[in-house]
């Protein structure tokens, strides 16, 4: 049989991606799919156990799964330790990217004082601003926006309308996806005589090598000191992360989520879709804080953490939160104590 470049065989996927393989090594792939999805020339993958009913009738020619779900599929099988790895690493040889066009796009404007590398891709319609450097390999996207004071680290690229306001430094192999904006403003303000007066934001936005940033999200930029996202940094769609807050290494967070001012968030933490974080608050490294949990004080041990109450009903929601202002009393009386005074329940 001839294959075409893009197909590989069980053997070969087996051997590049050090799997163990169990079945027809000839099965030949020329992509990916999910279980119920998939065809004959597709692979794809078993890790969460709540799909396992779906392996008897999946078409797939190959299947990524752990050695314990495996004994009773007689398809053709690649064994890992972790199947959710070991397709993200093979999925990405399937993935179609466009070869980089060195060059500076006629309808873009650059800054006299900008520093553009010769290996450079610039779009069209891009700003480039005073004293800014895009460094080599790097690819800007149509319509972004690259404020004074910047660096686009080498390898980096910025998809379209992208905006990085001023100061901002991107390390190297940084991903920034569709509408972000790095750079804006600190929410910054102090009242003065009955009004606000605006704090002036005099730091910038440093983000490490190999992050990647969601489309929309906005990361403001520090009042004194840099807001810091340290290297392999994850960031989902919609995420605000406020000024100088400081991200550790191979966190990730899931998109509507939000980090307010001057918090600081451990290395290898998980921070679910729409969770928040308040101002000035410490986690410590390995911290899982789940969907829709508000952060309201500092944690200094690792561990998975939840707040909130689930879904219910909305009568039995009005019932239970009609009670909640009771459950002092209701304590008190249990404990033995006096019953508090009203004003103690406002």
């Amino acid at each position: 049989m001839t294959l075409s470049p893009s197909m590989q065989t069980a053997a070969q996927l087996a051997s590049r991606y050090a799997l163990e393989l169990r079945g027809d090594g000839a099965a030949a792939v020329a992509g990916v799919s999910t279980l119920a999805g998939a065809r004959p020339e597709q692979l794809a993958f078993l890790a969460n156990p709540r799909y396992r009913a779906q392996l008897a009738q999946t078409k797939a020619g190959i299947v990524v799964m752990r050695r314990e779900d495996s004994d009773d599929y007689a398809g053709t099988v690649l064994l890992a330790e972790d199947p959710y790895s070991a397709f993200a690493r093979i999925s990405a040889q399937f993935e179609v990217i466009e070869a980089l066009e060195p060059g500076i796009h006629p309808q873009t404007a650059v800054d006299p004082s900008a520093a553009i590398d010769p290996s450079a891709q610039i779009g069209p319609f891009v700003s480039i601003g005073p004293r800014s450097c895009v460094e080599a390999g790097a690819v800007i996207g149509a319509g972004c926006a690259i404020g004074p004071d910047c660096v686009v680290g080498a390898g980096s690229t910025l998809g379209p309308r992208v905006t990085l306001v001023k100061r901002v430094r991107l390390g190297k192999r940084v991903l920034i996806h569709p509408g972000a904006v790095l750079g804006a403003d600190g929410f910054g303000l102090a009242m003065d005589g009955g009004r606000w007066m605006k704090v002036p934001q005099l730091g910038g936005v440093c983000i490490g090598d190999d992050c990647e940033i969601g489309a929309n999200t906005t990361i403001d930029r520090g009042a004194i000191d840099d807001t810091v996202l340290e290297e392999d940094v994850r960031l989902d769609n919609q995420i605000q992360i406020g000024h100088n807050a400081h991200i550790g290494a191979h966190t990730a967070m899931a998109g509507c989520s939000a980090v307010a001012g001057s918090a600081r968030i451990g290395r290898y933490c998980l921070i679910g879709g729409g969770a928040g974080v308040l101002g000035h608050l410490e986690l410590c490294d390995r911290v899982i804080v789940t969907a829709m949990t508000l952060v309201t004080h500092s944690i200094r041990e690792p561990g998975e953490y939840s707040s909130g109450t689930p879904l219910m009903d909305n009568r039995s929601w009005r019932r239970s939160a009609a009670r909640f202002r009771q459950l002092d009393k209701l304590a008190r009386r249990l404990g033995g104590l006096p019953p508090a005074d009203d004003k103690d329940q406002e």
